[in-house]
């Protein structure tokens, strides 16, 4: 399979939050594969640095480097992006990636859950976005690219919060574009199908629940992280550059 390069990324300064497995370490492989300086933030010390380590020993140039850090904590959120702007002099591009979507039964949700469930898949977005407007503003501008989640759009069940916290980043892509356009910073939202993650396939995975997404899909074939990577590396290249305020889907057309 042949990947597009954007020599608009070479060298560009970006940071992933949620980047050591999953779709955000799909994320980390595609802006390595575009000569991007990545920096990577993620929970997971040992799926992180062993991504890091493999990229590394596979000739990255640059290598990717990965800080941990809880999300949830927003001092050490901020702290890990001021390390990463102190050691590249910027950021130019934030894809805020990380989130869980940790099932559950509406009967069941405490408010201490379901603050729990903000911090972890909707807080954070912000105050991420919030850190890094004085250096992109400095710097002539960026890209914010969050993620979202086909989830809510299609209803599905057990993850109420999840969903919740999900159909937010999406108004908060739109309102956070409207206030940073003067600066020449652009957000979108990239919206992620069933994606075939090790985890995704641990919750669910057997012949019949294949089946049936499959069958609701235009599509019939699995989307995988290096689908969500390339239409990130699109919205973060200057290929994109009129683009901002708005959801791109990447779900083979899941109905």
């Amino acid at each position: 399979m042949t990947h597009a390069i954007y020599p608009s990324l070479r060298s560009k300064r970006v940071l992933i939050t949620g980047g050591g497995s999953g779709i955000g370490a799909g994320l980390v492989e595609g802006f390595v594969r575009q000569g991007a300086r990545v920096h990577f933030l993620d929970l997971a010390a040992a799926d992180s640095a062993a991504l890091a380590d493999s990229l590394a020993a596979g000739g990255a140039d640059p290598a990717p480097r990965f800080t941990r850090c809880d999300l949830t904590d927003l001092d050490a959120l901020k702290a890990a992006i001021d390390g990463v702007i102190a050691a590249e002099g910027g950021i130019d591009v934030l894809v805020n990636n990380a989130a869980n979507d940790d099932r559950h039964k509406v009967e069941e949700v405490t408010p201490a859950y379901w603050d729990d469930r903000m911090a972890v898949n909707l807080r954070h977005l912000f105050f991420a976005t919030q850190a890094v407007i004085g250096p992109m503003k400095a710097g002539g501008g960026g890209s914010v690219i969050n993620l979202g989640s086909i989830s809510w759009h299609l209803a599905l069940p057990d993850i109420a919060l999840y969903q919740t916290a999900k159909a937010g980043i999406e108004g908060m892509t739109r309102a956070l574009a409207r206030d940073l356009g003067g600066d020449n910073i652009r957000v979108n939202c990239v919206v992620p199908g069933g994606v075939k993650t090790p985890r995704q396939m641990r919750l669910w995975h057997n012949p019949e629940e294949e089946a049936r997404m499959l069958g609701q899909q235009c599509l019939k074939q699995r989307v995988e992280p290096r689908d969500i990577a390339a239409m990130v590396l699109f919205l973060a290249s200057d290929d994109a550059r009129l683009c901002t305020g708005h959801e791109y889907f990447v779900d083979a057309g899941w109905r």
